[in-house]
C-alpha cells in the first residue's frame, strides 16, 4: 500500500508532494531490511520513477528524499536487476560529484546529495551483478579517487569522504583487477594514506615520527568512521604486498607503518570504536612488509630519556600513585626505545584471549603480526620477552594454571582450533629464540608437544631461524625446582582426547579392549 501510493506520486505529483510523500515511506522504512515478495513489481516500478525525477530541475532537498528511498529500495537484490542501467548509474554518479569535471565542492547546499548518492551507489554495487560490471566500464575506481583528492584536506566534508571511501572498499573487495589498479595506476597507497593522516590530524616530528599528545581529545565519530574506511580500502589495496614488495616501495610503506603507529596511540569517541580503530590498523600492519615495521619503535630523544629518569628520581616514596603510573610508563621503554605501539599490540592481544571467542578472525591477526616483528627485529622480540616471559618464579603452579598472559597463550597452545594453536606456539617459540629447551622451561612438555612434533624437534634443539646470543638467566626458583620437574615425561592421549601420563592412557585403552572382548 505504501509503495502503491508512493509510486501514484510520484509519476503524476509536482515536487513539493512528491517530497512529502517519499519523506514519509522513509520514515517509515528506515529500519526495514526485508521485504514483501508480494510488492515486489511495485517497488521496481516505484525505483524507475524514481530516476524518472532525478533527472528533471527539481529541488535538492526534493532529490535527497527521492535518494533516501532509493537507498532503502537497494537493500532488496531482486530488484535492482531491471534498474541497475547505465544510464541510472550514469544519473547517480552526476549526483555524486563523480562525473567528468574539474568542479571544487564548494556548494554546501549540494553535500546531502552527494552523500545519498554514495550511499545508494553502495548498496547497488555491492547487491547487484550488473552494477559491478558497469563499474568497471564506467571507471568506477579512478572517479572515487579524484573526488577524495578534492576533500582530502576538508574535515566539513567527512561524510563525503567516509561513503567514497566506503565504495572504494566494495568495489576493491569485489574486484582484484581494482586492487591492481588502485595501486599502481591510481597511486591508491599514498592518497589512502595521506587521509588517514588528515583523519588524524598528524605533525611529522621526523620522516617517521609523529607527534603524539596522550593528553589531547578522542577523535570525533566521524574522523574514525573515515579512519577506518581508509584502513579497510588499504587492506585491500595492499593485500599481496608482502609478496610482491619491491625496495623501491620501502618509503611508502615506512609512512604507513608511521600513521598506524600514531592510529594504535590515539582513542576513538568510546572504547569499542576505540576497539574497531585498532584492529582494522592491526589487519593493514600484517600486509606492511616486515622489515618496514622497524618504525613502530622508535629512538627516545635524549630530553625523553632525561624527563623520564628525573620524574622517577623526584617523586617521593609516599607518592604511590604517582611513582606507579611513572613506573609504567617505563615499561614501554626498552634499551632506549619507546615501545608505546608495541606495548598497545601486546594489550589489545590479551583482550582477544580475554573475551574467549572469535579467535580465528579476531586473535590470530595480532599473534601473527607480533611474531613477525619478534621474528625480525631483535628490540621487539626482547621486549615482548620480558612482558611475556618474564623470569620464571612460579614453580609450583602449572604453566597453563593462572591469569599472566604467559599463562593465557600456554592454554592456548592446547586449543581445538589448529590455527590458533599453531600460531600461540609459533609465537612464544620465536620469543624464544627458537630453543627447545627455553620454551619447555616456560610451557612444559605436554603444552608444547604438538609444536615439536610438527618440527621434527621433540628431541630437543632449535629452529632453523637465527637470532642473537644473548643469555636467559635463570632465577634462583627455577633453578632449585629444575632438577625436580621431569619435563620429558612421555604423555598419551586419553579415549576422551585429553593428555595424561603415557602409562595411564595406555592402562586405559587396554581396559577397553578387554570391555569389548567381554561384550563379544
Amino acid at each position: 500500500m505504501d509503495e502503491e501510493r508512493a509510486l501514484y506520486i510520484v509519476r503524476a505529483g509536482e515536487a513539493g508532494a512528491i517530497e512529502r510523500v517519499l519523506r514519509d515511506y522513509s520514515d517509515k522504512h528506515r529500519a526495514t531490511f526485508k521485504f514483501e515478495t508480494a510488492d515486489e513489481d511495485k517497488r521496481k516500478k516505484l525505483c524507475e520513477g524514481i530516476f524518472k525525477v532525478l533527472v528533471k530541475d527539481v529541488p535538492t532537498t526534493c532529490q535527497v528524499s527521492c535518494l533516501e528511498v532509493l537507498r532503502i529500495l537497494s537493500r532488496d537484490k531482486k530488484i535492482l536487476v531491471p534498474v541497475t542501467t547505465k544510464e541510472n548509474m550514469q544519473i547517480l554518479l552526476r549526483l555524486a560529484k563523480l562525473h567528468e569535471s574539474d568542479e571544487s565542492l564548494e556548494k554546501v547546499s549540494e553535500f546531502p546529495v552527494i552523500v545519498e548518492s554514495l550511499k545508494c551507489l553502495c548498496n547497488i554495487v555491492f547487491n547487484s551483478q550488473m552494477a559491478q560490471q558497469l563499474s568497471l566500464e564506467l571507471n568506477l575506481a579512478a572517479k572515487l579517487c579524484n573526488l577524495l583528492r578534492k576533500c582530502k584536506d576538508r574535515k566539513f566534508i567527512n561524510d563525503i569522504k567516509c561513503f567514497d571511501l566506503r565504495l572504494l572498499f566494495v568495489l576493491s573487495l569485489l574486484h582484484t583487477d581494482i586492487r591492481s589498479q588502485l595501486r599502481y595506476e591510481l597511486q591508491g597507497l599514498p592518497l589512502l594514506t595521506q587521509i588517514l593522516e588528515s583523519a588524524f590530524s598528524i605533525k611529522w616530528t621526523d620522516e617517521y615520527e609523529s607527534a603524539i599528545d596522550h593528553n589531547g581529545p578522542p577523535l570525533s565519530p566521524q574522523e574514525t568512521d573515515c579512519a577506518i574506511e581508509a584502513l579497510k580500502a588499504l587492506f585491500n589495496v595492499t593485500v599481496d604486498s608482502w609478496k610482491v614488495h619491491k625496495e623501491s616501495d620501502s618509503h611508502q610503506f615506512r609512512v604507513m607503518a608511521a600513521v598506524l603507529r600514531h592510529c594504535l596511540l590515539i582513542v576513538g569517541p568510546t572504547e569499542d570504536k576505540t576497539e574497531e580503530l585498532h584492529s582494522n590498523a592491526v589487519n593493514l600492519l600484517s600486509n606492511v612488509p616486515v622489515s618496514c615495521l622497524d618504525v613502530l619503535i622508535c629512538p627516545l630523544t635524549h630530553e625523553e630519556t632525561a624527563q623520564e629518569a628525573a620524574t622517577l628520581d623526584e617523586l617521593p616514596s609516599d607518592k604511590t600513585t604517582e611513582k606507579d603510573t611513572a613506573l609504567k610508563s617505563s615499561t614501554m621503554v626498552y634499551n632506549g626505545m619507546n615501545m608505546e605501539a608495541i606495548h598497545v599490540l601486546l594489550s589489545f592481544m590479551e583482550k582477544r584471549i580475554d573475551k574467549g571467542s572469535s579467535y580465528r578472525e579476531g586473535l590470530t591477526p595480532v599473534l601473527s603480526l607480533l611474531t613477525e616483528c619478534s621474528r625480525a627485529h631483535r628490540n621487539i622480540r626482547k621486549f615482548l620477552k620480558d612482558q611475556v616471559l618474564p623470569p620464571l618464579r612460579d614453580v609450583t603452579n602449572r604453566p597453563e594454571v593462572g591469569s599472566t598472559v604467559r599463562n593465557k597463550l600456554v592454554r592456548l597452545m592446547t586449543h581445538v582450533d589448529l590455527g590458533v594453536k599453531q600460531i600461540a606456539a609459533e609465537f612464544l617459540f620465536v620469543l624464544c629464540k627458537e630453543r627447545v629447551d627455553s620454551l619447555l622451561k616456560y610451557t612444559g612438555y605436554g603444552n608444547a608437544a604438538g609444536l615439536l612434533a610438527a618440527r621434527g624437534l621433540l628431541a630437543g634443539g632449535r629452529g632453523d631461524n637465527w637470532y642473537s646470543e644473548d643469555e636467559d638467566t635463570d632465577t634462583e626458583e627455577y633453578k632449585n625446582a629444575k632438577p625436580k620437574e621431569e619435563l620429558l615425561k612421555p604423555m598419551g592421549l586419553k579415549p576422551d582426547g585429553t593428555i595424561t601420563p603415557l602409562e595411564e592412557a595406555l592402562s586405559q585403552y587396554s581396559v577397553i579392549e578387554e570391555t569389548s572382548s567381554d561384550t563379544d
